[in-house]
């Protein structure tokens, strides 16, 4: 049992890289000096996405330096969602921290952040850089990205929900999955996974002091896509039938009803001799028909979508090249 105690963890903190050769020795000593002065036990795990730089090799020397270092190199770049997943299911420490490793998040905020989790008992604590040092072109996007999230998640007192700076409580992350471009919507995941204590800090953003942003335009249009996809799996990922099923019972309904009541015309003018148009000839005769046919394909595919749902494969799935 003591030895239990000697060996537990204060901290984990997990920084998924892209060529940051400059910003890694800076912000592994500003990282370290923080935890010293705050007397935490801590490992600092880096998850390399592919770099084509000299990050690898600038870890590597690292490593030597800073006993805390451990570190993956994936062997082509795979994204920030699935260097986070590899890295939470790594880490050990009771609070897990992640940031970004281009010093724009500030390890000043680590105490607070591990405070917060610690002692008000909160599951996430999402950063806000409520003050950005970023352009119009991606501020004014990420704004109308978080409103919308707001909206369509119900948690309303998070302002950034793409903010890389971020703690958790362990078993926030060892119960959420991280995959494609969900990363920015993290706080969402956990909430569908039953965590419901998330709160938000207002953190200080420091401009770019190296190299250039490794995003462009496109993750703007991935990200509305993936709030789709996140609201839909939120919802209806362990129940595709009810979804679908749904869908395709009304197309079918509405479709059925239509025929009937083509059929019950055509009836009534035969019986009382009028002349009426073969139910064949009329629009409303095809647009039942699709109706029809479309809602027996919307069952099917909640058929089948329930049965992948209960037989899915995992979705991670990546190439490592070393670890250390």
């Amino acid at each position: 049992m003591v030895r239990c105690m000697i060996n537990k963890m204060d901290i984990s903190v997990v920084i998924p890289l892209y060529n940051e050769e400059e910003s890694l020795p800076e912000l592994t000593e500003w990282i370290d000096r923080i935890m010293l002065e705050n007397e935490f036990s801590y490992e600092l795990i880096f998850i390399d996405d592919g770099s084509t730089d000299s990050s690898w090799y600038v870890i590597e020397s690292l490593k030597e330096k800073y006993q805390a270092v451990t570190a993956v190199k994936f062997r082509r770049n795979y994204g920030k969602s699935a260097a986070l997943n590899v890295g939470f299911a790594m880490v050990q420490g009771d609070v897990v921290i992640t940031m970004d490793a281009d010093l724009q998040d500030s390890p000043d905020e680590i105490p607070e952040l591990y405070r917060r989790i610690k002692e008000e008992k909160y599951d996430l604590v999402s950063g806000w850089k409520q003050k950005r040092h970023d352009p119009l072109s991606k501020t004014l996007p990420t704004k109308l990205f978080n409103s919308a999230t707001r909206s369509m998640s119900g948690i309303n007192n998070l302002h950034d929900f793409n903010c890389g700076l971020k703690a958790y409580r362990k078993d926030v992350v060892k119960n959420i999955e991280v995959y494609g471009e969900m990363h920015r919507y993290i706080p969402v995941i956990a909430k569908w996974a039953g965590f419901k204590r998330i709160g938000e800090q207002v953190v200080q953003h420091y401009p770019r002091k190296y190299g250039t942003t490794k995003f462009g335009m496109s993750r703007f249009i991935n990200g509305f896509l993936d709030l789709i996809s996140i609201f839909f799996v939120g919802k209806f990922g362990k129940r595709p039938m009810h979804f679908f099923g749904t869908m395709g019972a009304l197309s079918f309904f509405i479709g059925f009803l239509i025929t009937i009541w083509l059929l019950v015309k055509k009836m009534i003018a035969i019986s009382s001799h009028t002349v009426y148009r073969d139910v064949t000839d009329q629009p409303l005769f095809y647009l039942s028909l699709v109706a029809i046919v479309v809602g027996f394909q919307l069952f099917l595919t909640g058929f089948v979508a329930e049965l992948v749902s209960r037989n899915s494969a995992e979705r991670n799935n990546y190439q490592i090249e070393k670890v250390i």
